[in-house]
């Protein structure tokens, strides 16, 4: 949905009288943010950079993520992450439009069209394992209207996997890479290809992986130019990333 629909919507309505001056100010007053109690939904967040407000589900309960969506809804498509299966049986069971991606743990509600750009992001993962941040960061492109491609398995372990794959990667505006154990992917990729390259370190990984803490330490210091990094499995902070990338190409 057009982050200026509703707001054209409104203002249509009481120009064509169809709304009155007395209702458009009541509509307005819940534009800048809804007051739900124990949420403050920012509704005029994509109006001021670009992407709707994200429900961020761990530590909520099922029934705040609930009424939440159900009140989002109201308003554009709406994106929740961290959900859990239990709370995504919750949020279906009150708004059965709504799709659950088990493995990325993301829940999507598409009330009005996605323009999408035309450029396409790639999703290159070192391992299997790592599938669950890809998935988030594929499931928040798509929302927020970049085609993303997820190419999985493709770690330094067997380079010649990357080899193979790497004519589609070199295809995309811009690349997402997703690593565990030493995180050395995303140096790899940024040795071979011109494009802007988010790096997401994740989890994964035995005990001096710790936690991920050893792939953001080397993507941080990784000597190949262009890469920037976010935060330890936070797909969704990456593809936000990706996407404001490439929207500043022309549709």
């Amino acid at each position: 949905m057009d982050k200026h629909e509703n707001l054209r919507r409104l203002l249509a309505s009481i120009k064509d009288g169809s709304l009155d001056v007395e209702q458009g100010l009541e509509r307005l007053r819940d534009l800048p943010f809804l007051d739900m109690g124990h949420t403050k939904i920012d509704l005029h967040r994509a109006l001021r950079n670009g992407f709707p407000e994200v429900i961020y589900g761990e530590g909520k309960t099922p029934q705040q993520v609930g009424e939440i969506f159900q009140r989002m809804g109201e308003h554009a498509n709406v994106l929740a992450t961290r959900v859990s299966p239990e709370m995504a049986e919750h949020v279906r069971a009150v708004c059965p439009e709504a799709r659950y991606n088990p493995l990325g743990r993301t829940l999507t509600l598409v009330r009005g069209e996605i323009h999408y750009k035309e450029g396409e992001v790639a999703i290159v993962t070192a391992g299997t394992s790592d599938l669950p941040v890809a998935e988030e960061a594929r499931e928040t492109c798509e929302m927020l209207g970049s085609h993303a491609t997820v190419i999985s398995d493709v770690g330094v372990a067997g380079i010649h996997r990357l080899l193979d794959r790497l004519g589609h990667i070199r295809k995309a505006r811009v690349i997402i890479v997703v690593a565990g154990m030493e995180g050395a992917l995303a140096s790899v990729v940024g040795g071979l290809v011109q494009q802007p390259i988010v790096a997401v370190p994740t989890s994964v990984g035995y005990g001096a992986a710790l936690g991920g803490l050893s792939a953001l330490l080397g993507m941080l210091t990784s000597c190949a130019s262009g890469v920037t990094v976010v935060n330890i499995d936070n797909g969704f902070g990456a593809a936000c990333a990706a996407c404001k990338i490439n929207n500043l190409f022309p549709a």
